[in-house]
């Protein structure tokens, strides 16, 4: 028979974390090189999950000093591997990557002269992460752009919201197909700039796109603090509705990486006052610093938390990697004086102590029991399992990013346990009993 116990374990790591109010920050292994405004994006190979670099400034800030460089980082053997460079024909920063069907594209971003003279891309380049290869360039971006929003929705379509064009900003929704490699024009966002802005970051929950920060046309660039929604229609996502239901609090937010765990939304890091690429404000005031912060908004609520205290200080994220619905992961940057950085860290989300998580015991199901070695499983929610025997041997460990069906094979009889964590949740875990015979 089926057997369900509640498990709490509270564990002591070997890692230097550090915390925050809700927040616990995990250094790992440094990137290869010195890295910032880098596009930040995950997948998986042969179900582990991977962080991936692409393109982005080293550390002499200079025009020369902006490339191609590919990277990927398994959170198995906390390995760093650099990759074949992204394929395009000269350095670019502000670029976004984004992750549909564990395919990973490229897009945008811009090329700086040595007479700082630039020019947006229109390039989608598309990789394969389970064969370690560049496909052919995607069907070229409509609208050239760079510093955009970038938004996968229900992992078929990618947003590419605003941002700067060679000369300006624009209000373009840009939304790419991966399918079909074509592009469709979405509901512009309203042509202002309280809407308009490049440097901002964002994310789309259910059928609602979020962005907020960035900065706009105008002397110095200025800075914003709006929120802005976009309310896509499910029947017909090329249609969007547009409004600004807040203002964030504290500082603007520029160049903030977006991450969501179910109702929030955070924005780590960034800086309060708009910048060039070498980090240098646009208002004549001189070098940027990051934001302690993450940023906070409950869309249930429609309330902010500012949490300060961030152990690290980091600004010119250009994407987050999202490993499972409260586990992140940022690399590279700048931290303070402008330092470009090579650095990893593992932030995770405290969603026991927010109050979030439920230790239901239908988050996962699982059948046939006794089994004559392969189990289905069904999980309702993100998170990780852990197949150990009676003698305490963990036989194999498997994470689940999104919730679905899933097989997993034990070969020899006996009696096993099944520990599946929430959103990988060490401290709730939820305990079956197997037979296998």
């Amino acid at each position: 028979m089926k057997s369900v116990a509640f498990v709490f374990i509270f564990l002591l790591t070997g890692f230097a974390a550090h915390t925050q109010p809700g927040w616990t920050w995990t250094p790992l292994p440094d990137m290869p090189q010195r890295v910032s405004n880098n596009a930040v994006t995950q997948a998986t190979v042969n179900g582990i999950p991977y962080v991936y670099s692409f393109t982005g400034i080293d550390s002499t800030k200079t025009s020369a000093g902006i490339h191609l460089w590919a990277y990927r980082y398994n959170t198995q053997s906390q390995n760093w591997e650099t990759l074949a460079d992204v394929p395009d024909t000269l350095g670019k920063i502000a670029a976004g990557a984004s992750t549909v069907k564990n395919i990973i594209y490229v897009m945008g971003g811009y090329h700086v002269f040595p007479d700082f003279s630039e020019i947006s891309s229109n390039r989608v380049h598309r990789y394969d992460p389970e064969n370690n290869v560049w496909f052919s360039d995607g069907a070229p971006i409509p609208v050239p752009i760079d510093d955009q929003v970038q938004a996968v929705w229900r992992d078929s379509l990618i947003y590419l919201i605003t941002g700067w064009s060679n000369t300006g900003n624009v209000a373009n929704v840009q939304i790419y197909n991966p399918a079909s490699d074509s592009w469709i024009v979405g509901s512009s966002t309203p042509d202002n700039n309280n809407y308009k802005a490049f440097g901002a970051s964002g994310t789309i929950i259910g059928d609602t796109i979020f962005y907020y920060g960035g900065a706009s046309a105008g002397i110095g660039f200025p800075g914003r603090k709006h929120l802005r929604r976009g309310y896509i229609n499910p029947d017909d996502p090329s249609q969007i509705t547009w409004d600004i239901p807040s203002d964030g609090p504290g500082s603007i937010g520029y160049r903030s990486g977006a991450a969501a765990f179910g109702n929030r939304i955070f924005w780590i890091g960034g800086s309060g006052t708009t910048y060039n690429f070498d980090g240098i404000a646009y208002n004549g005031t001189g070098g940027v610093d990051p934001l302690p912060r993450i940023l906070t908004y409950h869309t249930k609520t429609a309330g902010w938390t500012e949490g300060l205290g961030s152990p690290v200080q980091v600004m010119d994220l250009r994407g987050v990697a999202h490993l499972a619905a409260d586990s992140y992961i940022i690399c590279g940057g700048m931290e303070t004086d402008q330092s470009v950085s090579k650095r990893t860290f593992l932030l995770e989300y405290d969603t026991l102590a927010d109050g979030i998580v439920s230790l239901d015991p239908v988050a996962f199901t699982m059948g046939p029991n006794p089994t004559s070695g392969t189990i289905r499983l069904q999980t309702h929610v993100p998170g990780c399992l852990k197949v150990v025997s009676t003698l305490g041997q963990l036989l194999s460990s498997k994470t689940f990013p999104q919730p679905g069906g899933h097989h997993i094979h034990i070969s020899a009889n006996g009696i096993y346990f099944l520990f599946f964590e929430p959103h990988c949740k060490k401290r709730a875990m939820i305990a079956k009993r197997v037979v296998v015979r």
